[in-house]
């Protein structure tokens, strides 16, 4: 079943904006759509500083597969400096549709 993996997070303390959106679009157009089951990935900041992360995956599988490969990623490494851990939040829904 398809599902939909959200991701909020706010900066790290400090964090250059510019920095974390380079880092985003590589996120973006290196790691994610190399990944089994990708379709589609959203970033999206809120009026209070916080940040999400939407990707839409083919299962749920293929969602943990993805999240598992970040650790050791040079990629996934460069986005994890902007991200303050303490602050994020990762959830997959299932899709309905």
């Amino acid at each position: 079943m398809a599902v939909m993996e959200i991701v909020t997070f706010r900066l790290s303390p400090g964090a250059d904006e510019a920095g974390f959106l380079a880092a985003d679009y590589r996120m973006q157009t290196e790691f994610v759509p190399h990944r089994p089951g990708f379709a589609r990935r959203t970033t999206a900041r809120a009026d209070d500083g916080s940040w999400a992360t939407v990707v839409l995956w083919s299962s749920a599988a293929d969602a943990e597969s993805a999240f598992a490969d970040l650790e050791g990623d040079e990629v996934g490494a460069a986005f994890a400096v902007f991200v303050d851990p303490a602050t994020l939040e990762r959830r997959l829904f299932s899709l309905l549709d």
